[in-house]
This record gives C-alpha cells, sequence and structure tokens, in this order.
C-alpha cells in the first residue's frame, strides 16, 4: 500500500507545485499588463487630446473605474456563475479583447476642440483600451478565486497571489520609464503589449484545462464543502474602506509634497508608487516584513513627523534627508495600513467582495486628492487631512471595553451627537469654531460610535475643517488641477512674486504699479534673450506674435500699437491672476484687449489653420517638467507651419533638471533649420533689479534675417548630437537629464 501511496503522494505535490507557479505566473502577467497599458495608452493619445486637466482627470476617472467595474464583475461572477461558467465567460471577454489589439487610436476618430473634452476622452479611452483593461482588471480577485478551487496547496487562504500580483504591477511601473520608453517608441511597446496579452490569454487556457481536467475525487480541502461565506458588517466595510483609503491617499500627497516644496523631481512619482506597492507584496502574507506591534510603533511616529511637515515647508530648503525620511513616513503608514488590512480580511468565500470594497477605498483616496481636494481646498491641505485619517486607524481596529447592552446604547447617541456637532459645525460661521467643534465631533465618534459613523464623520470633518484655514501673508492663494498659485511681497526687494509650487512664474516691481508701462522682471527682463527677441527688428515689424504660456503676461509690454499678442494658456486661472490689476498691471497696462485662448497650445494650434505670427514663443517649461508633446519634432512642425517664411520659433528652456536643448537641436536638424542658444549667467546688477537667469533656444529657416537678433546678445549655434528623434511616438526624458550629459 505504501509503495502506491508514495507516488501518488509525490505526483500530488508536483501537481500543487505546478498550480502555484501557473496561478502566480498568470496573476503576475495579468498585474504587469495592467499597469504598462496606462502610461501606454496615455503617451498614444496625448498629441491628439492634449494635455489639459480635464484630460488627466478624466483619464484617471476612467481607469478608476473601469478597475471597480472589473472587481464587481469578479465579485458577480464567482457568486453567481459555476466555476466553469466563469471561466469561459471570462475566457470569452478575453478574446473580444483581442479586437483591439494593436492599442492604438481608433479609426476615424478625431479630436473636437470646441466638443466636451470629458466625454471625447472617456469614449476615446472606452473604445481603444476599454475591453482589454477591463479583463485585467478582474483578474487579481478572480484568480484567486479560481486558485481556491483548484485543490492547490493553501487554497482555503489565497491572498497570497494579491502579493504576487502587486510584484507584477511594481516590475511593470519601474519597467515601463527606465527600459521600454527609453528603448522602444509607442508603436513598438504597443506591438510588445499585445503579445503580452495573447500570452496572457494562453495562461487563462492552462488554467482552463487545469480545472476542466481536475478529479472530482481528487483530495482537496475545498471541494468537499460547500464554500462558506460570513457574512459582512457595515462596520468591516468601514475599516476596510479607511485601511484602502489611507495609503492610497497618503501616496499622492507626498507626491505633491515633494514635487511643491522642491519642483518637479524627475521620476518623483515613481518612488511612492512603487514602494505603496511593495507593500502589499510585504504584507499579504503569512509573516510580514516585521512583528505587528513593530508596525504599529512605526506608524505612529510617522504620523507624528507627518503632522508637522505637512503644516510646515520643512523640505523647501532641498534637504534630501527630510524628503527621505518622508517617504519612509509614508512608506510605515501604508505598512501598517495594509498589514491590518490583511488581517482584516474575511474567509476565502467572501475574497472578491473585500476586493471590491479595497478597491473602492483605494479610487477614493485617488477621487479625494484629484478631484475633491483641488475644488475644496486653497491649497494643499490634502496631506494633512490624510494623516488625521491616518491616525484614527488604532482606535478603528481597538474599540473601547464595555458591556454589549451598554456599547449599543453609548454608541447611539455617540452617533447622533458626532452629527450633531457636524451640523453645528457647518453652520458655525466662526472657522476657528468650525475647526474646534469639527474636531470634537471626531473625538466623540471615535470613542463612541460605530467605525461606519466614524469613516463618515472623519471624512466630513477634514474636508470642512480644512477649507476654512487660510494661508497668512499673500495676496491670492489658490489652487487648480495644476498645483497651488501664490501671489506675495518680497518687501526686501520691492517685489511681488507669483509662485505656482516652488517656482517663481512672473515678477512686478512694487514701484510699477499705476505707472503706464510696467518694466517686465524675471526670465523676461529687457536685456535678457527672450526680451532682445521682441525688441529685434524681427518682432517689431511683425502683425501678429503668439506666445504658448502666459505666466502673469510680462511679455505683453514689449507689444508695439497695432500688433496682436495672441496667448495660449492651458490653465485659466492663471489668466484670472494675469489679468488681474489688483495682483499685477502687465496685461492691463500693455495688452487687456489681447486674446487668451485657453486650452492646450497644440490642440488649439491645430485648429487655426489660417494663422501665421511672426514669432511663436514657447514658455510651458513650468517648474522643471517637460512637456514632452510640445518637445516633439511633430511639434515643432507645428509651430514652423503657424509662423511666417521670414519668421522664427523662441524656446524658453530654463530648467534645473533637464537639457532641453538636445532634441530641440535633433528636431531641427531634422527639418532643415538653423537653431541658436543663449544662456548665460546673470550679472549683481540684474539680479538686484529683480532678473532671473534663462536658457533660450531660437530656430528658424535658412535665410531668415536673425542678425537683429544675434547681434543683441550672446547667441551661439548650437548642432544635434546625432541621437534619436523624438517624436510623437517616441521620447526618453531620462536621456537629456542634465546629471547623465
Amino acid at each position: 500500500m505504501s509503495d502506491v501511496s508514495l507516488p501518488q503522494s509525490a505526483a500530488r505535490t508536483r501537481q500543487g507545485r505546478g498550480l502555484i507557479v501557473l496561478f502566480t505566473v498568470t496573476i503576475f502577467l495579468s498585474a504587469s499588463l495592467l499597469f504598462f497599458v496606462q502610461p501606454l495608452f496615455a503617451k498614444l493619445v496625448l498629441p491628439v487630446i492634449g494635455g489639459a486637466p480635464a484630460v488627466w482627470t478624466t483619464a484617471m476617472l476612467f481607469f478608476q473605474t473601469v478597475l471597480i467595474c472589473g472587481y464587481l464583475y469578479a465579485h458577480l461572477l464567482v457568486r453567481y456563475v459555476p466555476i466553469r461558467g466563469q471561466l469561459g465567460v471570462h475566457l470569452a471577454f478575453w478574446a473580444v479583447g483581442l479586437l483591439f489589439l494593436p492599442l492604438a487610436i481608433p479609426e476615424g476618430w478625431v479630436f473636437d476642440p470646441n466638443g466636451p473634452i470629458t466625454l471625447q476622452t472617456l469614449g476615446l479611452f472606452a473604445l481603444g483600451v476599454g475591453v482589454p483593461f477591463a479583463v485585467l482588471s478582474a483578474n487579481a480577485p478572480l484568480i484567486q478565486a479560481w486558485y481556491r478551487s483548484s485543490g492547490a496547496p493553501s487554497g482555503n487562504d489565497p491572498y497570497f497571489l494579491y502579493g504576487a500580483s502587486n510584484l507584477g504591477s511594481m516590475v511593470s511601473l519601474l519597467a515601463f520609464p527606465l527600459v521600454a520608453e527609453p528603448i522602444f517608441g509607442a508603436t513598438a511597446i504597443g506591438q510588445g503589449w499585445a503579445i503580452g496579452f495573447i500570452a496572457f490569454g494562453m495562461c487563462l487556457m492552462v488554467i482552463v484545462w487545469a480545472l476542466f481536467s481536475k478529479k472530482t475525487d481528487a483530495p482537496t480541502t475545498n471541494t468537499k464543502a460547500k464554500p462558506t461565506r460570513t457574512p459582512i458588517t457595515a462596520d468591516q466595510v468601514a475599516i476596510w474602506l479607511l485601511l484602502a483609503f489611507v495609503p492610497s491617499s497618503l501616496m499622492l500627497a507626498v507626491t505633491s509634497k515633494i514635487s511643491t516644496d522642491m519642483g518637479t523631481i524627475p521620476m518623483v512619482w515613481v518612488l511612492p508608487l512603487a514602494l505603496f506597492l511593495a507593500t502589499f507584496v510585504l504584507t499579504f502574507r503569512t509573516r510580514a516584513i516585521l512583528p505587528d506591534p513593530w508596525l504599529k510603533a512605526l506608524s505612529g511616529l510617522s504620523v507624528v513627523f507627518l503632522i508637522y511637515v505637512f503644516t510646515t515647508s520643512a523640505l523647501t530648503t532641498g534637504n534630501l534627508a527630510m524628503v527621505a525620511a518622508l517617504i519612509f513616513a509614508f512608506f510605515a503608514i501604508a505598512l501598517y495600513a495594509h498589514r491590518q488590512l490583511y488581517l482584516a480580511r474575511p474567509d476565502a468565500g467572501s475574497l472578491t467582495t473585500f476586493y471590491l470594497v479595497m478597491s473602492v477605498g483605494g479610487a477614493l483616496g485617488g477621487l479625494f486628492n484629484s478631484i475633491i481636494a483641488p475644488t475644496v481646498f486653497d491649497t494643499m491641505r490634502e496631506g494633512s487631512a490624510t494623516v488625521v485619517m491616518a491616525a484614527i486607524i488604532p482606535l478603528f481596529l481597538n474599540r473601547p471595553t464595555l458591556s454589549a447592552i451598554a456599547a449599543a446604547r453609548i454608541k447611539g447617541l455617540g452617533a447622533l451627537a458626532a452629527l450633531l456637532f457636524l451640523a453645528l459645525a457647518i453652520l458655525a460661521s466662526n472657522p476657528s469654531l468650525l475647526i474646534g467643534v469639527a474636531g470634537a465631533a471626531l473625538g466623540l465618534s471615535v470613542l463612541l460610535a460605530r467605525p461606519i459613523v466614524t469613516f463618515a464623520v472623519a471624512m466630513i470633518a477634514v474636508t470642512v475643517s480644512g477649507t476654512f484655514l487660510q494661508y497668512s501673508g499673500a495676496h491670492f492663494v489658490d489652487r487648480s488641477f495644476f498645483g497651488a498659485h501664490m501671489v506675495r511681497d518680497d518687501h526686501a526687494r520691492g517685489l511681488r512674486l507669483y509662485m505656482n509650487g516652488t517656482t517663481v512664474h512672473g515678477i512686478q516691481r512694487l514701484a510699477d504699479y499705476g505707472v503706464e508701462t510696467p518694466v517686465p522682471l524675471s526670465y523676461y527682463h529687457p536685456e535678457l534673450p527672450m526680451a532682445q527677441v521682441l525688441k529685434s527688428d524681427l518682432a517689431q515689424d511683425a502683425s501678429d506674435i503668439g506666445i504658448i504660456g502666459l505666466g502673469i503676461g510680462s511679455l505683453a509690454c514689449y507689444r508695439q500699437p497695432g500688433q496682436t499678442y495672441h496667448y495660449y494658456e492651458i490653465d485659466s486661472m492663471v489668466d484670472q491672476i494675469a489679468r488681474d490689476p489688483a495682483l499685477f498691471t502687465y496685461m492691463s497696462a500693455c495688452a487687456g484687449d489681447q486674446p487668451t485662448y485657453l486650452g492646450d497650445a497644440r490642440v488649439v494650434l491645430e485648429g487655426q489653420t489660417d494663422l501665421k505670427m511672426s514669432v511663436v514663443v514657447i514658455d510651458a517649461y513650468s517648474s522643471d517638467s517637460v512637456p514632452v508633446h510640445l518637445t516633439t519634432t511633430e511639434a515643432m512642425q507645428l509651430y514652423l507651419d503657424r509662423t511666417t517664411e521670414d519668421g522664427a520659433v523662441l524656446y524658453h528652456i530654463s530648467n534645473r533638471f533637464y537639457d532641453i536643448e538636445v532634441p530641440l537641436a535633433r528636431s531641427a536638424a531634422a527639418l532643415g533649420l538653423n537653431i541658436w542658444m543663449h544662456e548665460e549667467p546673470l550679472t549683481e546688477r540684474q539680479y538686484a533689479e529683480g532678473a532671473s537667469a534663462s536658457a533660450v533656444v531660437m530656430l528658424a529657416r535658412p535665410g531668415t534675417d536673425v542678425q537683429s537678433v544675434l547681434s543683441g546678445g550672446t547667441w551661439r549655434a548650437i548642432k544635434s548630437d546625432g541621437g534619436r528623434l523624438w517624436t510623437d511616438d517616441y521620447a526618453n526624458p531620462l536621456s537629456i537629464l542634465s546629471a547623465l550629459q
């Protein structure tokens, strides 16, 4: 008997290991494809729909909504369809997804710049990538549910596969910008992605074969008994929502904090997101990376540290140690929250419900930071709000011990009192009283109310309180989807500054308010290259001049009588600031009647086929970022198409991190253009007058008379390095990092 049972046991062991490998590879590949498709399709559509905030927020809304729909589809499929039916239905959807390959803008689709951007963006993403993305988004819960039915080892607790899923996401996240994008164009990446999608389908077919061929009498832990589902309570849902919400929101808040206080450091978004995904890998397992008490202690210390960071400007000194500490604090809180999420998981029979609620909590975090916060808060308050939510996690998980009857009554009274306090807070006209009452409501709900009430009160309290916190010492403070805007005075130098994040986008001398023609300062000082071009014969004799990027309108005061300055600005709040004479007077004094075209400049220019300008200024390289779709060869050709034959194109490329002249020189050589660059340090006198060092590139067709410009400053001809052209299909920002040149 033992001679027979031993080979059978060995065979079952090999089969079990094979199933572990099969399911792990499948979920890893699925997650990798899921994270690849988001930046890939965004890259494909950017040139035709532009980089307007409505586009990006709508794209994120699309992906988050489809992700939730995918989890809901998985939940309903597992709940109501037999296992073989689940496999057949999902395989059928995968086959439909093949019709969308390779990923591309649907044939015949045309963007209407006058139509609703949101609806067009949603429609484009749905037609271009909707079905493949939906298929992939459902796989994390589905594959785990199928593993439970496979008879594989640990089938009754398949949550460890979620770690493999997030490992695939993390690898994909790093591989796209570091490997795929620098080597391949979007078309080639799309073809590779299509091969991966087909390979994923092959893995699905192997899973189908494995489950369909499984013997009904195979000794498993989960096929003899009907799956049990413990009822899910509202309090459990609240805890899952909180534990998923906090890391998601905090990740975005940390990224924004670094970007706002230190500028758009290259790849700043990658590390927090990679660590966010890594926390799932490290916690969704039997043993976490650290004992649970240690994680709790680290999280508590991190909350205290983040309260300091988010209520001060601790990062503005550029201290990288502070940035590292900020990221570590986020990592510690995410580790603790996701570990508690794993420990709060239900039995495997309710697995899909758990993941559905998780996805909603994560999406709420993204929604709070990307849509609610910019609408409700005047500055970056979401970090502080999320830290408050993180602070109440231990209180959620460790409720006061009271007898059942007393607890029920007190909880009811606590919920009523908390909501009453919150109503009083909202009605209060005194901001200090409002914040205090909202805090009391939150504390009362934590102590006495049910978790579901506490979660609702906390969300409302931190949001309402944040709207009444004011920034002192500023003439204007607000935010748009592009970040925080501030206008403040530097009395020591007698200047007024406009800041977007940490970047100064405009300066006006306080003594110039009320004068007929204020003197442009900052990058636009009369002795700097931007002014040299606009004061030259090339521009003085022009009838039309285009300026992409309004700022505070400093260049307006170089306008000559009868000239039309065409402004292109993506952020309506910038136009509001520039045209308000109580803040700055360049526009009102020099060009108050000149048009501003709101929207992505490339999309707007595409529609202005009859417009010809003598000079086109591209001044959109703000906050040390690189708007790639405005830098490609196709974009340069568009600017040329909108200039006269004897005109010039001017790029303002001042940047701490990127050598933007490199791809510009390549494109200019490919288009047969002459190209020059002006970059030199400021004198002490110029700095004292409010000038800012600038780097400017000018290009023109052969034979164009630009001598009046070249003779007015230290311009030098630059040549292409022979590297690969930046096009709408291929661009590699990492290759032009200053540190790598």
